[in-house]
């Protein structure tokens, strides 16, 4: 299926037309301050580059730090988180603003533009995110940089209600004007079911920590069949032992290969 993305240019670069994307978030420091396994990111990025990924997910911090290591290794894409929100513990109480522009985005180089769209908010903070992504798809096709959506739970249990719920609310990001939804993986089912709704490029979050190797490659493999045009997984792999991490990558890459269809 051919659209309107099919020859811009920066979107080429997050979502190739070859295999799924594999993208190794490093940004977590905008919410978390110092994360475990995490605490020199652009360390955690010299690791990756050598690994069979296609990019990064970084922030302001980090573009500036590696713009060096970037240049070298010019395929990798980057996607930059340009929102926040204190406290993830507290998410009705909590607030999110914005920490970059879509200028800033264009100046730096970056390929794509990330926010969040966290639901378990209050109505204020809900109008305010509809407002401040709105604002910022308009300011993003100016300069035709992919605006990427993450609707999210923020630290509510992974249940059958808060996936269905979620679903909904990556319909809010599409009506926003989102060029890619960003998802905690919903199961293979309902990644078939929103990538055939929304008809626009699904990706998948790999979330914290959790599981045995085995099972996030499973996840990872699901999503991808069912239609997800990419992964975003970070905690799930640079938290593990050096070792342990390289042999899933390898594995992950694989399957991004050989298991993925195009859909825009």
């Amino acid at each position: 299926m051919a659209n309107r993305y099919s020859t811009n240019y920066r979107m080429n670069r997050v979502l190739r037309d070859d295999r799924a994307a594999l993208i190794v978030p490093i940004d977590h420091g905008l919410v978390w301050g110092r994360v475990k396994a995490l605490e020199a990111p652009v360390e955690v990025m010299r690791r990756f580059i050598p690994e069979d990924i296609t990019g990064f997910m970084v922030s302001t911090g980090i573009v500036k730090q590696s713009e060096v290591e970037l240049a070298k290794a010019s395929t990798l894409a980057r996607v930059l988180a340009i929102d926040a929100f204190w406290p993830t513990s507290a998410a009705d109480k909590g607030t999110g603003t914005l920490v970059a522009s879509v200028e800033d985005a264009a100046r730096m180089g970056v390929d794509c533009v990330k926010l969040l769209l966290p639901w378990n908010v209050n109505d204020e903070e809900k109008v305010l995110y509809c407002k401040r992504i709105g604002t910022v798809v308009s300011e993003a096709s100016k300069w035709h940089i992919p605006v990427m959506v993450e609707p999210v739970f923020l630290a509510a249990p992974r249940s059958k209600e808060i996936i269905e719920a979620e679903m909904e609310v990556a319909r809010v990001g599409y009506d926003l004007g989102a060029d890619i939804i960003k998802i905690t993986f919903p199961g293979p089912d309902a990644t078939a079911k929103l990538c055939a709704e929304l008809d626009i490029p699904i990706v998948v979050a790999g979330g914290p920590l959790s599981g045995d190797k085995a099972s996030t490659i499973k996840d990872i493999h699901d999503a991808i069949q069912a239609g997800a045009q990419g992964v975003v997984v970070g905690r799930k792999i640079w938290q593990r032992p050096p070792q342990e991490a390289h042999e899933m990558m390898q594995e992950i890459a694989a399957i991004t290969r050989t298991h993925f269809t195009r859909r825009w």
